[in-house]
């Protein structure tokens, strides 16, 4: 494990998207594709911004979401709303390169277990992806793991729901699948945030 401290929060999305870049181009040299997990929250915006301006094998990436928010397309508590701006309009990647979490099909269980299957037919079985973003929040959670919830103890699927969190359930990857990430990059910024 690498640590490291930098000035302010552009700083850590401009080093961010440099680790990605590089790790982009390793996959697709040694794998033929770089299969890459974003989480959503403040922080990691600006580093897929800084993301767009480095030197990345586009068509050889997937992206996915590490967890989502259960509401309608388009709402603005959807990451995939911000992350699809950026990606669609500043980067050279499809729709069908992002794997969207289908938070809006009605029956969530069996959509979270879809999700399952879409991530092992691109990252195989088990699912390995090569790079996992994640950012803490200021209560301690990641992805959308969070303390108390039945979701922190999921060890059989590689995705799923959680209980209501500020008024919405969430669909998210579990332990299983972020531990067995070839590399997972914590982005974390804030002043409020757990140290």
């Amino acid at each position: 494990m690498r640590v490291e401290s930098l000035p302010n929060p552009w700083a850590v999305a401009k080093r961010g998207a440099a680790i990605i870049a590089e790790e982009s181009r390793t996959a697709v040299a040694a794998r033929g594709q770089f299969l890459l997990a974003l989480s959503g929250g403040k922080s990691p915006w600006k580093m897929i911004q800084a993301l767009s301006k480095e030197t990345v094998p586009w068509e050889h990436v997937h992206v996915f979401q590490v967890d989502e928010r259960v509401a309608p397309e388009g709402h603005p508590d959807r990451n995939l709303t911000t992350l699809r701006d950026i990606l669609l309009t500043q980067t050279p990647l499809s729709e069908n390169q992002i794997h969207p979490m289908p938070v809006d099909d009605e029956d969530l269980e069996a959509a979270a277990a879809a999700y399952g299957e879409t991530l092992m037919t691109l990252a195989g079985t088990p699912a390995i992806l090569d790079l996992v973003t994640l950012g803490l929040g200021v209560d301690g959670h990641t992805a959308s793991l969070i303390p108390g919830d039945p979701a922190l103890d999921v060890q059989d699927r590689d995705v799923t729901l959680t209980e209501p969190h500020f008024s919405r359930p969430r669909m998210t990857l579990t332990y299983p699948i972020l531990n067995r990430a070839r590399h997972v990059l914590w982005i974390v910024t804030g002043e409020e945030k757990p140290k």
